[in-house]
């Protein structure tokens, strides 16, 4: 059994369709057929139903294939921790957030990662799909609310994050040390959008409590709820971290109590894929990060363990 025999299998499982897999593989279909052919006479057992122009994997074709699958996942993690050897400290890294998160996580904490690891190149992705796209493999680790368990997803918890109200300093709830949830029904709100994480996870609270907002602007952008706090326009709930960390004199963080909304952020990524020294570089940064952001609040967050 050789390992171009299985790379052509693992083509043709992909695309059911010789053809088609002999032009991905820039091969001919007779020699694909003949390699294949090879393949079941050596297993002794046929790999695929052919049913005319159709074909469907057996049942040890299925076997085959997702052992196939594991064979070339280790060989690109050995090629893949080689190729850092040869460049210890440099590299490549992808990371997953969630829209706003860049927010609070990464716009001081990526100028300090660039200035202690400057070889190291980083690319940080706004999406609502981090899962998907680990899995995929279009990013390498992802800062995401924690996801339902997957075997192929690694999960590192990294924090209980709290959210709080954001008013005008002038506002008369900026001189309460907290106030109910409830009592954001009678507030004027601006809000991101329903499609958004962080005004998913308000409206469910809400429903939790009985009643329903109308928040009186929406906006998709961070700088904008801020801006409109800022200018009076409205009161919103924001991760209190985030608020914490503006260091803004016309913003004043209030404290929400009964229930206090909250959602668990974790680190994620690929199980069976190597995670090199940019990867686990940023990481370790992060957690750091996230602790250190959470001693200076004085918050009662909770770094997950």
């Amino acid at each position: 059994m050789e390992l171009r025999q299985l790379e052509y299998f693992v083509a043709v499982c992909e695309q059911l369709h010789f053809s088609r897999a002999a032009e991905r593989l820039n091969t001919t279909q007779s020699n694909l057929s003949q390699q294949i052919k090879l393949l079941e006479n050596e297993l002794g057992i046929p790999l695929f139903d052919r049913m005319g122009k159709r074909i469907a994997l057996t049942e040890a074709g299925r076997l085959v294939y997702e052992q196939s699958q594991r064979i070339f996942s280790h060989l690109q993690y050995t090629r893949d921790a080689i190729e850092e050897m040869k460049h210890v400290q440099g590299g490549t890294l992808s990371i997953g957030v969630l829209p706003g998160d860049a927010d609070l996580l990464f716009n001081a904490l990526l100028v300090e990662f660039h200035r202690t690891y400057p070889k190291i190149s980083l690319s940080v992705i706004e999406t609502t799909k981090i899962s998907e796209q680990i899995i995929q493999g279009t990013i390498d680790i992802g800062v995401t609310t924690t996801p339902p368990p997957d075997k192929r997803l690694t999960i590192i918890p990294l924090v209980n994050e709290e959210f709080a109200l954001a008013v005008r300093s002038d506002n008369p709830l900026a001189r309460k040390k907290a106030v109910p949830f409830s009592s954001l029904q009678n507030l004027k709100m601006v809000m991101f959008p329903p499609d958004h994480q962080v005004r998913q996870l308000i409206d469910q609270t809400c429903l939790q409590s009985g009643f329903r907002l109308q928040p009186h602007i929406e906006t998709t952008t961070l700088s904008s709820l801020l801006s409109l706090v800022e200018q009076g326009i409205g009161a919103c709930v924001l991760p209190r971290l985030l608020l914490d960390s503006l260091g803004s004199k016309e913003i004043v963080t209030v404290p929400l109590t009964d229930p206090v909304p909250s959602q668990d952020i974790c680190i994620v990524y690929r199980s069976d894929r190597y995670i090199g020294f940019a990867a686990r570089t940023f990481m370790d940064i992060l957690q750091a990060y996230i602790q250190a952001a959470i001693e200076r609040s004085g918050s009662k967050h909770a770094v997950a363990k």
